[in-house]
């Protein structure tokens, strides 16, 4: 078992030969035995996999049970897109994990397994597509929340849910896009220390540059995104929640969907944001050594994988914004919440007919 780790840094010859596969980007002898009997160990890859798996299910559960009860068009087209996240998030914690936990039990030679990368790629495209998904779909979401709060009657009916799905479906085809990229010539993906995953290549090869650099930036950009949306809807509730002419009809239903949101954020922060700036910023220092640099230090593979733990605990703590900031468990912590009408409260001057036809739920 030892010596099929050993030989993966040899298989076919000098890592400047191999260049062109996915093999060879990390010394895979340099520490591996400490950070594989720690970081790395079985136990602990199975423990994350368990506790996040069952923890979308039962979100997902939560979620399913939550839309049959739901008249409001508004919150049920929001709980599509959390659906939507809460699969993406139980997929992607699926995938990955059918792969990398048999690798820690097994311990075989990925090169002599996979000589023709084939299963490197899928796992990358994997880490990339269910990576990429939670981020975009958080913008969505915030996005679709800022204008129903700030500018409601700029549609005539809030989004369906089909469409709503038609929007989940969309972000899904774009990060399979953007997954596809390296299989298409632009990047690669590549075996990641210590041996048991693949991921795109922090090398200055220009390809390798033009995907981290897509892929970082686009998630900085979609949390960017999600920040500057959430904050002015959250200003906007609490100026209605403290306005005396509304006081008494608390939009409850909004102030729950963007309690939710903003805690999507900011967990998809902590856990994201320094892995994407260590993306960015390891690729542009080495950008002045051009193609001479063929293998990552060590310490760029140490910190890479601790990175990669901390967007794990993103698919585990998801979920569970989903099952505790609800009115229904908020209600038996503050028995003080009750439900109220929360819809337009912004507008209290609307002519009759106009806000029975907008407030129908």
């Amino acid at each position: 078992v030892g010596g099929g780790e050993v030989d993966m840094e040899s298989p076919n010859g000098s890592v400047a030969g191999r260049s062109n596969t996915c093999f060879g980007v990390f010394n895979a002898s340099a520490g591996h035995t400490n950070t594989q009997n720690s970081i790395a160990s079985p136990w602990f890859s199975t423990a994350f996999g368990l506790i996040g798996l069952c923890s979308n299910l039962f979100a997902l559960c939560v979620l399913l049970s939550s839309s049959r009860k739901l008249s409001s068009q508004a919150r049920s087209s929001f709980l599509v897109f959390l659906c939507g996240l809460v699969v993406t998030d139980f997929m992607g914690l699926l995938v990955t994990a059918s792969v990398i936990i048999p690798y820690h039990f097994i311990k075989f030679a990925w090169p002599e397994v996979d000589p023709s990368c084939h299963l490197c790629n899928f796992l990358g495209f994997s880490m990339v597509f269910f990576g990429q998904c939670p981020l975009l779909l958080g913008a969505t979401m915030a996005g679709e929340r800022f204008f129903g709060i700030n500018h409601p009657f700029s549609r005539s009916t809030s989004i369906s849910k089909r469409r709503a799905w038609s929007v989940v479906g969309l972000v899904w085809g774009f990060s399979c896009l953007l997954g596809l990229l390296p299989v298409l010539g632009l990047g690669r993906y590549t075996l990641q220390y210590p041996g048991s995953w693949c991921f795109l290549t922090l090398l200055p090869d220009t390809g390798d540059v033009v995907f981290c650099l897509l892929f970082a930036l686009l998630g900085i950009f979609s949390v960017l995104l999600s920040f500057i949306f959430n904050t002015i809807s959250v200003v906007t509730l609490c100026r209605v929640y403290h306005d005396r002419e509304s006081v008494q009809r608390r939009r409850d239903s909004e102030v729950e969907m963007m309690v939710q949101l903003v805690g999507i954020m900011i967990i998809a922060t902590i856990c994201w944001m320094p892995l994407l700036i260590f993306i960015v910023q390891t690729v542009l220092q080495q950008l002045p050594a051009g193609g001479q640099v063929q293998m990552l230090p060590t310490e760029t593979q140490k910190m890479l994988l601790i990175y990669i733990r901390m967007v794990t605990w993103n698919q585990i703590l998801d979920p569970w914004v989903y099952i505790l900031f609800r009115r229904a468990v908020l209600q038996r912590v503050y028995p003080s919440l009750r439900p109220r009408p929360s819809v337009l409260s912004l507008y209290p001057v609307l002519n009759p007919s106009l806000r029975r036809k907008l407030t129908a739920d």
